[in-house]
């Protein structure tokens, strides 16, 4: 008996053995298999990902169409106070700038460049003072510039101009009243704008004394431009 079970011994071992080995293989083979099953499902997640809708943006205001400004009409004027008399007088040279619709009018932009070599008060001699450095200094700074930054309606073809205001090397922020006006094909826009002499450096020395010229300035304007949508 003890023969038989030495005989059997090998039989049940080597069964066990293999076993043991399949079992092993087996293993193996999931643990080989389990990266490339997550690599097949990676792309999947990709795809969906890449499938995905962009987020909507809003769309950018389409910019208003530039207008043109017609220099027969147009003018540009300002009147101080000397020894308590007014003084008036004219820039004879300025370029304006529009990009405006009336029915949009934060869209808009303005500019305005006024050559002040060119401002005349009606007496060469007079004229003659106004470039010098104390007044102008139009061979530093020849020009005066305005650049608007926002623009409101006020309603009964009233508008709002806000923007920078640059003389003589001064900067200052400055609001613009505007009333615009159309009559056949072109569009007027008038408006009166106050300023103080001495924030730009007009007048520098003994005609800083406002006893003798006022400090304060009124700018006169009115524009003609075509291409300007309708009110």
């Amino acid at each position: 008996m003890q023969a038989r079970l030495n005989q059997g011994l090998p039989t049940r071992l080597a069964t066990s053995l293999s076993i043991t080995a399949l079992s092993v293989v087996s293993a193996a083979l999931m643990l080989s298999a389990t990266p490339l099953m997550a690599q097949t499902k990676a792309p999947a997640k990709v795809a969906a990902n890449a499938a995905a809708p962009a987020p909507a943006t809003a769309a950018t205001p389409a910019a208003p169409a530039a207008a043109k400004l017609v220099p027969a009409g147009s003018d540009i004027t300002f009147t101080f106070k000397q020894m308590g008399v007014p003084v008036d007088g004219h820039f004879k040279r300025f370029d304006a700038q529009l990009a405006f619709d009336p029915k949009k009018p934060e869209t808009g932009k303005v500019s305005l460049a006024i050559d002040l070599s060119a401002a005349t008060l009606g007496d060469p001699a007079f004229d003659a003072e106004l470039v010098k450095p104390e007044w102008f200094n139009t061979k530093k700074v020849p020009q005066a510039t305005f650049q608007s930054t926002a623009i409101k309606a006020l309603g009964g073809g009233k508008f709002e101009a806000t923007g920078k205001l640059s003389i003589k090397g001064q900067v200052r922020d400055v609001v613009v009243p505007v009333t615009l006006a159309q009559a056949g094909g072109t569009t007027t826009a008038t408006g009166v704008v106050a300023i103080k002499r001495l924030d730009y450096n007009i007048g520098d020395g003994e005609w800083k004394d406002t006893s003798m010229v006022a400090n304060d300035v009124q700018v006169k304007f009115k524009l003609n431009f075509t291409g300007v949508g309708p009110l």
